[in-house]
Protein backbone atom coordinates (compact mmCIF):
# COMPACT_ATOMS: atom_id res chain seq x y z
CA UNK A 1 0.00 0.00 0.00
CA UNK A 2 1.43 3.72 -0.90
CA UNK A 3 0.36 6.58 0.33
CA UNK A 4 0.81 10.44 -0.77
CA UNK A 5 0.90 11.71 3.10
CA UNK A 6 4.17 12.77 3.66
CA UNK A 7 3.27 13.98 7.18
CA UNK A 8 5.19 13.48 9.83
CA UNK A 9 7.92 11.18 7.42
CA UNK A 10 11.15 11.19 8.76
CA UNK A 11 13.95 10.72 5.51
CA UNK A 12 16.98 9.65 8.49
CA UNK A 13 14.33 6.59 9.83
CA UNK A 14 16.26 3.24 10.55
CA UNK A 15 19.41 4.90 8.83
CA UNK A 16 21.54 3.81 11.93
CA UNK A 17 19.98 0.01 11.32
CA UNK A 18 21.29 -0.06 7.60
CA UNK A 19 24.33 -2.02 6.69
CA UNK A 20 26.10 -4.07 3.68
CA UNK A 21 27.65 -7.14 4.61
CA UNK A 22 30.04 -8.11 2.04
CA UNK A 23 31.05 -11.50 0.02
CA UNK A 24 34.24 -11.74 1.11
CA UNK A 25 33.68 -10.97 4.93
CA UNK A 26 30.39 -13.92 5.37
CA UNK A 27 31.27 -16.43 7.65
CA UNK A 28 29.57 -20.00 8.20
CA UNK A 29 25.98 -19.45 10.09
CA UNK A 30 25.34 -20.95 13.19
CA UNK A 31 23.25 -24.22 13.10
CA UNK A 32 24.78 -26.47 10.04
CA UNK A 33 23.48 -29.81 8.68
CA UNK A 34 25.82 -32.44 7.29
CA UNK A 35 25.64 -31.25 3.33
CA UNK A 36 23.64 -28.36 3.60
CA UNK A 37 26.94 -25.70 3.95
CA UNK A 38 25.00 -22.26 5.56
CA UNK A 39 26.41 -19.01 4.91
CA UNK A 40 24.35 -16.09 6.53
CA UNK A 41 24.44 -13.10 4.31
CA UNK A 42 21.78 -11.12 6.83
CA UNK A 43 21.52 -12.31 10.22
CA UNK A 44 21.70 -11.10 13.89
CA UNK A 45 25.63 -11.97 14.23
CA UNK A 46 26.54 -9.76 11.52
CA UNK A 47 23.48 -7.09 11.35
CA UNK A 48 20.57 -5.35 13.06
CA UNK A 49 18.11 -7.62 11.69
CA UNK A 50 16.20 -9.10 14.58
CA UNK A 51 13.65 -11.81 13.05
CA UNK A 52 14.76 -12.25 9.43
CA UNK A 53 17.87 -14.92 8.54
CA UNK A 54 19.10 -14.97 4.89
CA UNK A 55 21.77 -16.72 3.30
CA UNK A 56 23.33 -19.57 0.97
CA UNK A 57 23.18 -22.99 1.43
CA UNK A 58 25.70 -24.99 -0.41
CA UNK A 59 25.75 -28.29 -1.53
CA UNK A 60 28.00 -30.45 -3.35
CA UNK A 61 27.86 -32.82 -6.36
CA UNK A 62 25.49 -35.55 -5.42
CA UNK A 63 25.35 -34.65 -1.90
CA UNK A 64 22.04 -35.34 0.26
CA UNK A 65 21.43 -33.57 3.79
CA UNK A 66 20.75 -34.94 7.06
CA UNK A 67 17.34 -35.10 7.98
CA UNK A 68 16.66 -31.72 9.99
CA UNK A 69 13.58 -29.24 10.18
CA UNK A 70 13.35 -25.22 11.10
CA UNK A 71 11.78 -25.15 14.63
CA UNK A 72 9.54 -22.61 14.40
CA UNK A 73 11.07 -20.51 11.77
CA UNK A 74 9.12 -19.87 8.26
CA UNK A 75 11.50 -21.06 5.70
CA UNK A 76 11.36 -19.49 1.96
CA UNK A 77 14.19 -21.12 -0.43
CA UNK A 78 15.14 -20.23 -4.37
CA UNK A 79 17.05 -22.65 -6.51
CA UNK A 80 19.52 -20.12 -7.40
CA UNK A 81 22.26 -22.08 -9.10
CA UNK A 82 21.70 -26.35 -9.89
CA UNK A 83 19.00 -28.66 -9.56
CA UNK A 84 17.96 -29.72 -5.99
CA UNK A 85 15.05 -31.55 -4.63
CA UNK A 86 13.58 -32.14 -1.00
CA UNK A 87 12.49 -35.21 1.03
CA UNK A 88 9.43 -35.42 3.13
CA UNK A 89 6.61 -37.34 4.84
CA UNK A 90 6.63 -41.03 6.26
CA UNK A 91 10.20 -42.30 6.03
CA UNK A 92 11.24 -39.33 3.46
CA UNK A 93 9.28 -41.12 0.34
CA UNK A 94 7.91 -37.79 -1.14
CA UNK A 95 10.23 -35.94 -3.29
CA UNK A 96 10.05 -32.89 -5.44
CA UNK A 97 12.46 -31.40 -7.86
CA UNK A 98 13.40 -28.05 -8.22
CA UNK A 99 15.20 -26.00 -11.01
CA UNK A 100 16.86 -22.58 -11.47
CA UNK A 101 14.35 -19.69 -10.69
CA UNK A 102 11.90 -22.33 -8.42
CA UNK A 103 11.35 -21.24 -5.15
CA UNK A 104 9.61 -23.22 -1.72
CA UNK A 105 8.52 -22.51 0.93
CA UNK A 106 8.71 -25.01 4.15
CA UNK A 107 6.22 -24.76 6.94
CA UNK A 108 8.07 -24.72 10.64
CA UNK A 109 9.09 -28.21 12.00
CA UNK A 110 8.43 -29.86 9.02
CA UNK A 111 11.19 -32.73 8.82
CA UNK A 112 13.22 -33.05 5.32
CA UNK A 113 16.18 -33.69 3.72
CA UNK A 114 17.58 -31.52 0.94
CA UNK A 115 19.71 -33.44 -1.78
CA UNK A 116 21.53 -32.01 -5.24
CA UNK A 117 20.07 -34.11 -8.06
CA UNK A 118 23.18 -33.03 -9.80
CA UNK A 119 26.36 -35.51 -9.73
CA UNK A 120 28.66 -32.72 -11.39
CA UNK A 121 27.57 -29.17 -10.64
CA UNK A 122 27.14 -27.21 -7.22
CA UNK A 123 23.55 -26.97 -5.62
CA UNK A 124 23.38 -23.16 -4.16
CA UNK A 125 20.09 -21.67 -2.51
CA UNK A 126 18.99 -18.37 -1.50
CA UNK A 127 17.37 -19.32 1.93
CA UNK A 128 15.52 -16.96 4.55
CA UNK A 129 13.81 -17.99 7.77
CA UNK A 130 11.73 -16.02 10.12
CA UNK A 131 12.68 -15.49 12.92
CA UNK A 132 16.31 -16.99 13.00
CA UNK A 133 18.31 -19.92 11.63
CA UNK A 134 16.73 -22.55 13.99
CA UNK A 135 18.12 -25.92 12.52
CA UNK A 136 17.08 -29.21 14.17
CA UNK A 137 19.20 -32.26 13.14
CA UNK A 138 17.49 -35.38 13.59
CA UNK A 139 19.11 -38.56 14.48
CA UNK A 140 18.07 -42.14 14.13
CA UNK A 141 15.44 -41.31 11.53
CA UNK A 142 14.23 -44.28 8.96
CA UNK A 143 15.16 -43.18 5.55
CA UNK A 144 13.79 -44.86 2.58
CA UNK A 145 15.72 -46.10 0.00
CA UNK A 146 14.69 -43.37 -2.77
CA UNK A 147 16.20 -43.29 -6.07
CA UNK A 148 17.04 -40.36 -7.00
CA UNK A 149 16.45 -38.91 -10.81
CA UNK A 150 20.36 -37.08 -11.12
CA UNK A 151 20.96 -35.12 -14.19
CA UNK A 152 24.07 -34.02 -15.36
Amino acid sequence: MTTNDNDGFDINRNVDLFSVQRADDLHEAPGQTANARRVSGVSRENSKASNLWFGKVHTGPGEISAAHHHGEAETGGYIFKGRGFIRYGERYEQIVYMEEGDFVFVPPYMPHIEGNASKTEELIWMTTRTPDNIVVNLEDQDIADVEIDYRS
